[in-house]
């Protein structure tokens, strides 16, 4: 296997037409690379001269050594890591590819070395991390809730839900809460109000708006910000989805809402599966992914969509001195 470096047209030329996440799309990543003072670095693996596996990087220089990631920090990006396009179903050659290409981006991108931290976040889709701990690389596992919607009919996904859900949607349905679909502006709306609940609990959101301002008017149709309102127009709360070719995701917004009493927020995710199972343009989607599943306190709703519970794998340089390096480069949550 070649590994060799790319650029964003070859990239998008490469992606493939299901199996990656939103933030892999050249869009996201060109957009990405405008905010981050990291140099971004696409590589691609090839077998002869057809592509087999991708993976982007973004490399930071500091003044003891340098910062690898798979995404950035501090940019509210879930997953990132490899994608991989086998074009054997044999599991032998599958995990033969993986673990090459995973070999070759660690050659590559000189992950291993004593001066270098690499951290990358793997996307549920990718199954099998153990090359990178077989490199001796640290390994840790990580949970996010993925509700399944291919095939179902909006009366069984609601019947799957919680009662307190159902209700919940059911009453802010009844209720006169006006649901849209709405663009950039209404997208500030939501990170302010997003801004707002962090400093309520001492805390500051992990990303800037003209980030979020930008990757909006980037991924076009990828992006649809749903909005709850009063029957007078009234800003309640909404939610930014962000979508691949077969997943959508919850990326901003849901903060408590209630209008007459009704909360709000149960409406809004429900706009979004309503969606992937009716929109003849979402097609393709078959999954939401509510992004998280390992604070106590938020799977407490998220269980209640009943959706399944999937890992993804966090992968790290390890030993005792990374442990400053990473909060040299602010990758401590």
């Amino acid at each position: 296997m070649n590994i060799e470096p790319l650029s964003l047209d070859d990239w998008a030329d490469a992606l493939p037409s299901d199996g990656f996440e939103v933030f892999h799309t050249p869009e996201a990543l060109r957009t990405i690379d405008d905010h981050t003072t990291a140099d971004m670095r696409l590589l691609g693996g090839f077998k002869g001269q057809q592509p087999v596996a991708l993976f982007p990087a973004f490399v930071r220089h500091g003044p003891v050594g340098r910062a690898v990631t798979s995404p950035p920090p501090s940019m509210s990006v879930p997953h990132m890591g490899p994608v991989l396009m086998p074009n054997s179903p044999k599991r032998r050659k599958r995990e033969k590819l993986n673990r090459r290409f995973a070999e070759g981006v660690i050659d590559e991108l000189d992950a291993d070395a004593s001066n270098t931290l690499f951290r990358t976040v793997t996307a549920p889709d990718y199954g099998d991390p153990r090359p990178f701990e077989w490199a001796d690389l640290s390994l840790d596992t990580a949970f996010t809730y993925r509700l399944a919607l291919d095939g179902r009919s909006l009366d069984d996904v609601l019947g799957s839900f919680s009662s307190s859900l159902r209700r919940e949607i059911r009453d802010a349905r009844e209720s006169d809460v006006e649901l849209s679909v709405e663009g950039r502006t209404a997208a500030k709306r939501v990170f302010d109000r997003t801004a707002d609940r962090y400093e309520d609990t001492d805390s500051s959101l992990p990303v800037t708006w003209p980030f979020v301002r930008d990757l909006v008017d980037a991924l076009g149709d990828r992006c649809r910000v749903y909005v709850a309102r009063a029957p007078d127009g009234e800003f309640l709360s909404g939610i930014v989805a962000l979508y691949s070719n077969d997943a959508a995701y919850f990326w901003q917004g849901g903060t408590r809402a209630e209008y007459e009493g009704t909360g709000v927020n149960g409406l809004l995710h429900w706009g979004i599966i309503r969606d992937i199972v009716e929109n003849p343009d979402l097609d393709s989607v078959h999954q939401y992914d509510l992004v998280g599943a390992n604070t106590e306190r938020l799977c407490r709703y998220k269980a209640k969509f009943a959706a399944d519970l999937r890992p993804y794998y966090v992968v790290e340089s390890s030993g005792t001195g990374m442990k400053l390096a990473k909060s040299a480069y602010n990758l401590v949550s």
